[in-house]
């Protein structure tokens, strides 16, 4: 299950990744992936329920089972919160939300607008964690200065903008009392921040993506503008922040591995190009994120061969069971037992392969991981007991045509780790007020109305003395 993945949709700048649903269906199934949980993404104006509708119908032609993810950017839209709630109950469960980006980003009000939405249905609430402001102000001073190149990225996105916005989206999770999952970590900095809440029994959960775990912002400094293959955001980070994220998915600090896919051509120049403009082009202005649907599987398998995680079981949890939980996915997704879907990958941990663009199913011009050598191949991937790819002998056939892929409903996030109230429809103020005052408010949590607390908490709130 590839839990985060931008496949034909759309930018607030008009742009759309290159490959389609199709073709990046295939190039996943090639990697041994079957389920792809790309975004239905809301631009600022738009009712919701229509962009879902039309990315249902946009995302008809996969071959790899599907489901989404809902992008809201404008939670003051008429009709957000009441689209919302009833796509909830219409198989999505989650909601990505934009703490950077002008055109993406929630003010810190309306992101809590949202953690208490998601609370009453029970939704998960996935955020991109920088800190705005602060990439703002560098990223001003760097274009002033005529800093312009792509190694310029991991000055303007530093990874403590990455630790102070996900301490404040943690820190809102926390009083609002419903879960986060916080997107592509790049750093020790954020994985340290969930791993401090998750001590304090806080269900906050993090992803990372194979990009932060075997690149390193080296390669922004590649030559002859190269290093533009090479943005995405968050950036790439150093050796040392690669070195904890794998420890943290070791030991259960990070709970998801994810692609990030997003993908852009880099030659051509044309605007979905990562050369667009040519060289006098910002780092800030050259599409960001990283192709990875097909190459995401084997790195982590080359991983645990090389030793940086313990055992199969991990990569299981980490890249199928564990997404499949936290999206409403599990047990039809994320298993192999009675009842569930028979998709299998069988692989063959003897292989020894170089990632080169030419070996790829997709329609990119490149790959970020090109002569990166691996341990581990795919030898076949069954979706639905059906098999979909054949890479025995070096065939690399794919064999499932186009709308073979299956809308997949969500339901209800399954967080064994935590035993919290979730739903809640309470008042989360009133609530916080009993927790907070106690007997000293002599009933006037009464006085708030709303469905807060339960009635007998308001009783004894009441008939304590004062």
């Amino acid at each position: 299950v590839d839990s985060h993945c931008h496949i034909e949709q759309t930018t607030s700048t008009g742009l759309t990744p290159v490959d389609d649903f199709y073709t990046a269906s295939v190039s996943a199934l090639a990697g041994g992936t079957t389920t792809l949980v790309p975004f239905a993404c809301q631009h600022r104006g738009q009712r919701i329920r229509d962009v879902v509708a039309a990315y249902r119908a946009t995302a008809a032609k996969a071959a790899a089972d599907y489901a989404f993810h809902i992008i809201v950017t404008d939670p003051s839209e008429t009709h957000a919160a009441e689209d919302l709630r009833r796509l909830f109950g219409e198989g999505y469960s989650s909601v990505k939300v934009y703490m950077t980006y002008d055109a993406l980003k929630l003010t810190d009000a309306e992101l809590l607008d949202v953690l208490v939405l998601c609370r009453q249905h029970a939704a998960m609430v996935m955020v991109h964690a920088e800190s705005h402001e602060l990439i703002a102000w560098i990223t001003s001073r760097l274009l002033s200065a005529n800093r312009l190149a792509a190694k310029f990225h991991a000055v303007a996105r530093p990874a403590l903008a990455e630790r102070e916005a996900a301490h404040r989206a943690i820190t809102f999770a926390e009083f609002i009392g419903t879960p986060l999952l916080i997107v592509h970590v790049s750093s020790r900095q954020a994985a340290d921040e969930i791993a401090r809440a998750r001590a304090r029994g806080i269900p906050i959960y993090g992803e990372t993506c194979p990009q932060y775990l075997e690149l390193t912002q080296q390669c922004l400094c590649a030559p002859g503008g190269e290093g533009n293959k090479f943005l995405c955001s968050p950036p790439l980070r150093t050796e040392a922040d690669q070195q904890a994220l794998w420890t943290a998915l070791r030991c259960g600090d990070l709970q998801v591995v994810s692609s990030d896919h997003s993908a852009y051509n880099f030659g051509g120049g044309a605007a979905a190009s990562k050369t667009a403009g040519g060289s006098s082009t910002p780092f800030c202005k050259v599409p960001m994120g990283l192709p990875g649907l097909e190459c995401r599987m084997p790195l982590i398998v080359s991983g645990l061969l090389g030793g940086k995680l313990d055992r199969w079981e991990q990569v299981v949890r980490l890249c199928c069971e564990a997404p499949a939980r936290l999206y409403g996915l599990f047990p039809r997704k994320g298993t192999l037992q009675v009842g569930s879907d028979a998709d299998v990958v069988l692989w063959d941990a003897a292989i020894e392969r170089t990632i080169t663009k030419g070996a790829l199913h997709d329609d990119l011009d490149y790959t970020p991981y090109e002569g990166m050598a691996v341990r581990g191949g795919v030898v076949s991937t069954l979706l639905l007991g059906r098999t979909v790819y054949n890479g025995v002998h070096g065939l690399a056939v794919v064999s499932a045509p186009s709308g073979s892929g299956e809308f997949i409903a969500c339901g209800k996030p399954d967080l064994p780790d935590w035993s919290g109230v979730w739903p809640d429809e309470g008042d989360v103020v009133e609530q916080r007020c009993l927790e907070t005052l106690g007997p000293a408010l002599d009933g006037e949590v009464a006085s708030m109305g709303g469905s807060g607390s339960s009635g007998g908490e308001r009783k004894r709130a009441r008939e304590s003395p004062g």
